[in-house]
This record gives C-alpha cells, sequence and structure tokens, in this order.
C-alpha cells in the first residue's frame, strides 16, 4: 500500500474538472533523491528500525499460533518460553517476503517514474494473531500522468499476489486434513482462488472434513486477504490508483458503489467491513487528479489492470472471519 502525501497547486471542488498544469521546473534531469532529501532518520532509521520491530513481532505471533501447551496470553508465552520463538520463523518468514515483495513493487516503479518515495514503513502490530499492521510507502513527490499512477498502483499487489500464490502452494502441500469436528474457534473465509488451488494441491475433501493450514499457507492465505484490501477501487488504496488511471472520474462511482457492499457484508458476515467503510469515508472515495491525464495507458496496462480486477475478484473473501 502506498500513501499518497503529493500536495497540489489547487485545491480541485467535487465536480470540477482537472486543470492539466506543467511543472513549474524541469525534472527531467533529477532524480528522486535529488526531488525530495529526507533526513537520515527517516530515510534509514525509522524504516529499519519498524522492520527490525515487525520481525519480533511476527515472528512471536508465529510461534504463540503454533504453540498448544497451557501457558495462557502471548505475553506470558514470551516470558516462559522464548526459546520457543524461533517454531515461528515459518509464518513470519512468509509473511514478511510477501509484505516486503508487495512494497517494493511499489518502491521500484516509484524509482523507475523518478516520483520520490520513502523505503516501507512496516507498521509491528501485537502478536495475538499477526504481529503486523501491514506496511506504507510515502510518496513525497507528484505523479505526472496516468501512467505512472498505474504502474505504481497495479505493482504492490501484483507482486505481492505472485510471491503469496507460490508460498500457497508450498503451505498447503504441508498442510493438514481433519475431521471438521476437531477444528473451533477461528475459521477463515475461502476465496475462490484459494479453493482452487486447494482442490488440485490436497484434492476433493468431504463436507465433514477441514484443511489445518501450515503456518506458510496461513501467511499466503493473508497475503491473499492483503492484496484484495488494497484493490478494493476506494480513494488512496491501490485499487483507487489503478480504477482512477483506467477509468478517470469513474472511480469515484466505484468507490460509492463498494460502500453499501461494505456495509451489508458487514451486517451479514464480517463486521470489520464496516471498520473499511468508515476509513473510506476518511480517507475520501474520490481520487485526486494527476497533472497530466491525456497520456494514454495503452493496451498493455489495459490489459494488466483487467488482471488485477480479477486477481482481486478471486481473492476477496466476504467473510474472512467467523468463529465456530
Amino acid at each position: 500500500m502506498n500513501l499518497d502525501q503529493r500536495n497540489e497547486d489547487q485545491p480541485i471542488r467535487d465536480g470540477e474538472p482537472p486543470v492539466v498544469t506543467e511543472p513549474r521546473e524541469d525534472l527531467n534531469h533529477l532524480t528522486p533523491d535529488d526531488e525530495f532529501e529526507e533526513t537520515p532518520f527517516s530515510k534509514w532509521i525509522l524504516p529499519i528500525s519498524l522492520f527490525v520491530a515487525t520481525i519480533f513481532t511476527t515472528l512471536w505471533a508465529g510461534a504463540y499460533q503454533t504453540y498448544n501447551g497451557p501457558i495462557r496470553g502471548p505475553v506470558n508465552f514470551l516470558l516462559e518460553q522464548p526459546e520457543m520463538l524461533w517454531s515461528g520463523v515459518p509464518f513470519a518468514a512468509t509473511l514478511l517476503t510477501i509484505l516486503v515483495t508487495h512494497e517494493f513493487g511499489h518502491y521500484a516503479l516509484s524509482r523507475i517514474h523518478r516520483v520520490p518515495a520513502s523505503l516501507p514503513l512496516f507498521i509491528p502490530g501485537p502478536p495475538y494473531f499477526i504481529g503486523t499492521f501491514g506496511a506504507i510507502i510515502r510518496l513525497r513527490g507528484p505523479i505526472m500522468n496516468r501512467r505512472a499512477l498505474f504502474d505504481i498502483g497495479v505493482s504492490g499487489p501484483l507482486a505481492g499476489f505472485i510471491a503469496a500464490m507460490v508460498a500457497l502452494v508450498i503451505g498447503l502441500s504441508l498442510s493438514t486434513v481433519v475431521d471438521r469436528t476437531a477444528t473451533h474457534g477461528l475459521q477463515l473465509g475461502e476465496p475462490l482462488l484459494l479453493q482452487f488451488i486447494a482442490w488440485l494441491i490436497v484434492g476433493p475433501i468431504s463436507p465433514e472434513a477441514d484443511i489445518v493450514l501450515h503456518p506458510i499457507a496461513f501467511a499466503a492465505w493473508f497475503g491473499l486477504f492483503v492484496t484484495s484490501l488494497n484493490l478494493i477501487p476506494i480513494g488512496q488504496l491501490d485499487g483507487g490508483h489503478v480504477a482512477y488511471a483506467l477509468w478517470g472520474k469513474r472511480q469515484r462511482t466505484l468507490a460509492f458503489i463498494m460502500l453499501p457492499i461494505l456495509i451489508v457484508l458487514g451486517y451479514v458476515g464480517w463486521q470489520g467491513w464496516w471498520l473499511w467503510a468508515f476509513m473510506a469515508g476518511l480517507w475520501g472515495f474520490g481520487h485526486p487528479p494527476v497533472r497530466d491525464s491525456h497520456i494514454p495507458l495503452g493496451r498493455k496496462r489495459i490489459v494488466v489492470g483487467w488482471i488485477a480486477f480479477a486477481v482481486f475478484v478471486l481473492t476477496f473473501a466476504p467473510v474472512p472471519f467467523s468463529f465456530h
């Protein structure tokens, strides 16, 4: 996910067509580092520190997931069984590989299009579930045209999706099939793609059976979940970037269509969708205009855009979490 922190020269009012302006200076001869100069703390110390902290929290979360002993609570687990942290390596390594691949997809394309961007900022989280809230990249310069916007927006989800698919194949081959009555607690939603890959690797299973995911497969499942979330075509999400690059102001219409869908899904399934609907209102449903919106994307980018839309549909789980 990337967080656009650009400052526009003029505010854009609702319903007002964007004004195409020229940059105030020729930026073609500048590198991203010349266009925006960060302090050593924000450029290196902060990203590295957050990443190290996230390594620890995901390792902690992964180890606690695999623990079946009498100790209750991740804090007590860490204090009494610190040597078991290594059991969290499969989950943590897989999850961080997917997230790093996603964020460096954004970062690489930002550099190619000469848009100043920070290194990925990972957000450590409590170890009760996955140990992280994901990561963001801060864009510190203007995105000049639709091609740059599209490339930067779509590169992260598709890169992370490929990494998650590799991990899913490996993880499912290590997972086990058990009697459904033996499983309880948190149940994960099954997007269409997961169902198909599980059928290919594990084979058909009876309605009375269930698959207990290996930590690698669970990290891959979460990678698919993150991919679907980021591809929702709202505002500053990656899906908002892609939708605006493809369809311009019609992206706002798609965002307003998604709002009641999320609200209904919150009533019938996972209440977390209400938070996403609320956050969409904070971020804004529409996408800010690029300076030059008249440069065509070209056939190849349009095809990639439809592939990204297909990935969203295939990885979206209407009820990602439930308890039984």
